[in-house]
């Protein structure tokens, strides 16, 4: 078994929501050949300084965040992408220690995999800004307007991403309007949506 961090257990100790079975997923993750960290305020396993899995908790279940999840074999149809914009995590959720207990063997299993996947250096390949969809609205925008069309094209690709899917997340079109409409000085401005 892997040496624990104190971080982690100050951590567990704080929580109330899910504690038997981040235990028992931290006990499981203890068994394989990583290292134990908080990050993002969660426990994290790394291989070599780099991420490959988390614990992580929602209101209705909790779970294993494989951070290059999309690249791993998945026999038994258990990896979940959270949402259409996630590009390379898979979770495996959880809604009870029984539940946790019942897959062991197999998690260990998924585990080793996404070690492999990190031994093996492979990388996840993302969507372009091109491939993400633009909503009509701000196509509108950048069509009627080249200084917003320029100061757009001039962003970072992530900066680029999040503006779209801050747009398109919103269902109505007036919404997407409004969104466009604020955060039209901060694109002028070369800044990102939270800088």
């Amino acid at each position: 078994m892997n040496p624990t961090n104190p971080k982690v257990d100050a951590y567990l100790q704080r929580i109330d929501r899910w504690r038997a079975e981040w235990a028992a997923l931290r006990a499981i993750l203890l068994e394989c050949p990583l290292t134990e960290d908080l990050k993002w305020g969660v426990p994290c396993y790394t291989l070599d300084g780099k991420n490959v899995v988390l614990i992580h908790g929602f209101k209705d279940y909790c779970a294993l965040l494989f951070h290059k999840g999309a690249l791993m074999q998945d026999p038994e149809g258990i990896l979940i992408q959270q949402t259409d914009n996630v590009q390379s995590a898979r979770q495996i959720r959880f809604t009870s220690l029984d539940e946790i207990q019942r897959m062991q063997n197999l998690l260990k299993t998924y585990i080793h995999d996404a070690i492999e996947v990190e031994r093996a250096g492979l990388n996840v390949v993302r969507k372009t800004v091109a491939e993400f969809a633009m909503p009509e609205e701000f196509v509108a925008a950048l069509d009627g307007d080249p200084g917003l069309k320029s100061a757009f094209e001039a962003l970072t690709p992530g900066r680029q991403r999040a503006y779209l899917l801050h747009f398109s997340s919103a269902k109505q079109s007036a919404t997407r309007q409004s969104r466009i409409e604020k955060c039209r000085p901060k694109i002028m401005a070369g800044k990102g949506l939270d800088d």
